[in-house]
């Protein structure tokens, strides 16, 4: 008998599950259910591939419509470590159309490129923290490596005298002027603006006075909130020659472009809290918001839309209204009209100057530090030369005098030629010795900048004189410090710098502060914490919107 042989079923028992007939049906389901499995998950794999390769291709597609150029001297940040984005408001006419031609000015009525607005975003991934310092686009700074100096907004502008404008001019100004190090550019133009807010359709902006601004087209005629669209907001934010009604005459606000800091500020938070309320979740806004700046997006080499999308997501929980906002403080000058401010035989128009301490104050709070930088250096380490930039007698060896008895090593004295009836004192350093020259102007007080550039007798620091600055921190024979001033253009003392506003949620006012020892025709500007009382701000919860 064959040793396969399976007797019949004997006696009517029911075939169990050890049946040959049990076995085969279990081994054929068996089979059927891996297929079945084979096949669903090659459909999910498809699925999933196909899905990716969707994404990859929206990311590839989203990310060629950005604008990439080289821009050069930005600091590569350390992974998870700080970052500083500077963010340009570009005023080039010639990506207007028609329409917008009208209200704005055409390309050939209003030539050139320059940084309307100049604001550096600092991010801290660990703190998940973030705070804006805008920096006015009249203020006048040394162009690295130069001997030149120009305002900020001309960085931009390739016509201007430096020859030398582009935006790696302007990271490196201010890097190199400011010690502030820059990991990305951005700029966005007029179109980008108007595109963001009409995706949002529009914004609710609370106007506490009718206000008017014939240069921007800002055309508030009652109090209340408004729903602005895309031009009336742009017509807002450009405002800096503005006038508010009050008690029935209209004045005029004469802030200039800190008023126009103080309103953009407040303009992001309400921007920002409208494109908040929609969230990461509604796709098809979001992809129009994505879609409306990309195109008119010009970003450095490095910056794509996925480093963009990690910094979203970590950061996207901040509350704009908690995001501290501060402005540079600036020495302005009041003319009383043509020519403006005078500098080598040119005309460069209004313009503000650094002024310290309180730039260096407002820098500080803006990176976080608790010691301005410089503050660790040996002064006996450093060589110093001085330069007479006045013309006034004695200038260069009192000051060289002055540094000296602070223990800096001064190496050679000299004169430089005058550049203009009121100048800044710069401190020219060579490359790699920001530090040292940081250290010196620690111990400098007034109208006082610093840059790379040449330096003279092999020193690593010159300091060029200026009209108005004081040597502080001088040992005195009580053992306490002392501070001596020098002036060539009022001569009087330097003042004590007043403290600048604290940043705050709320956003800066406009101060213009008195600056003893100076004349009438110079005043310092800082920021203080509320706004002004005819300066718009965000709707009131459940408020009506006015007919416009």
């Amino acid at each position: 008998m064959s040793s396969n042989y399976i007797p019949p079923n004997i006696g009517g028992r029911p075939e169990g599950d050890g049946s040959r007939q049990a076995i085969m049906r279990k081994r054929r389901k068996k089979r059927r259910l891996v297929r079945r499995l084979l096949r669903l998950t090659t459909a999910l794999v498809v699925i999933c591939l196909i899905l990716v390769g969707t994404a990859y291709g929206y990311v590839q597609y989203r990310n060629s419509q950005i604008h990439h150029i080289t821009v050069k001297h930005l600091t590569k940040p350390t992974p998870g470590g700080v970052e500083n984005i500077l963010l340009i408001g570009n005023n080039s006419r010639c990506a207007l159309n028609g329409k917008q031609s009208q209200a704005f000015g055409s390309c050939s009525q209003v030539g050139g490129a320059r940084s309307d607005v100049t604001m550096l975003l600092h991010l801290d991934p660990a703190k998940r923290s973030a705070s804006i310092l805008s920096i006015p686009r009249d203020l006048f700074l040394p162009i690295p490596g130069t001997t030149n100096e120009n305002r900020v907004d001309d960085s931009l502008n390739p016509t201007n005298s430096s020859q030398t404008s582009n935006p790696s001019q302007l990271v490196n100004t201010i890097e190199s002027d400011l010690g502030i190090p820059i990991s990305h550019f951005v700029m966005l133009n007029f179109d980008t603006f108007q595109n963001v807010v009409n995706v949002l359709g529009g914004v609710n902006v609370y106007f506490p006075t009718p206000v008017k601004d014939a240069y921007s087209g800002l055309n508030i005629t009652a109090p209340g909130c408004h729903h602005l669209n895309g031009t009336q907001a742009l017509a807002l934010v450009r405002a800096r020659h503005m006038y508010y009604l009050q008690n029935g005459t209209w004045q005029y606000d004469g802030t200039g472009d800190i008023g126009r800091i103080t309103r953009d500020h407040q303009f992001l938070r309400i921007l920002a809290s409208a494109v908040a309320r929609g969230g990461l979740a509604n796709l098809p806004r979001d992809n129009a918001l994505i879609g409306s700046v990309l195109p008119d997006l010009t970003v450095d080499q490095g910056f794509g839309l996925t480093q963009m999308a990690s910094l979203a997501l970590t950061f996207h929980g901040i509350n704009p209204n908690s995001v501290p906002t501060n402005t540079l403080p600036a020495l302005n000058h009041y003319y009383s009209g043509y020519p403006g401010y005078i500098y080598n035989g040119g005309n460069y128009g209004d313009i503000l100057m650094p002024y310290e301490p309180t730039d260096q104050q407002a820098i500080d709070a803006f990176l976080g530090q608790s010691d301005p930088p410089g503050t660790n250096v040996t002064p006996q380490s450093v060589t110093v030369a001085v330069l007479n930039g006045t013309g006034t007698s004695g200038q260069a060896a009192q000051t060289s005098s002055q540094l000296q008895s602070i223990g800096y090593n001064v190496v050679g004295t000299g004169n430089s030629t005058p550049v203009a009836n009121f100048s800044e004192t710069v401190v020219y350093y060579k490359p790699g010795e920001i530090t040292a020259a940081q250290s010196v102007m620690s111990h400098l007080s007034g109208v006082v900048a610093m840059s790379q550039g040449s330096t003279t007798d092999g020193s690593d620091v010159t300091v060029v004189t200026g009209s108005d600055f004081s040597v502080t921190g001088l040992p005195s024979t009580s053992g306490t410090t002392s501070s001596s001033s020098i002036s060539s253009a009022t001569g009087s003392s330097a003042p004590a710098a007043p403290s600048p506003g604290t940043p705050s949620g709320t956003g800066p006012s406009h101060n213009y502060n008195s600056v003893p020892g100076l004349s009438s025709n110079y005043s310092l500007i800082v920021s203080s914490h509320t706004l002004p009382s005819y300066d718009p701000r965000a709707c009131p919860p459940g408020a009506p919107i006015t007919p416009s």
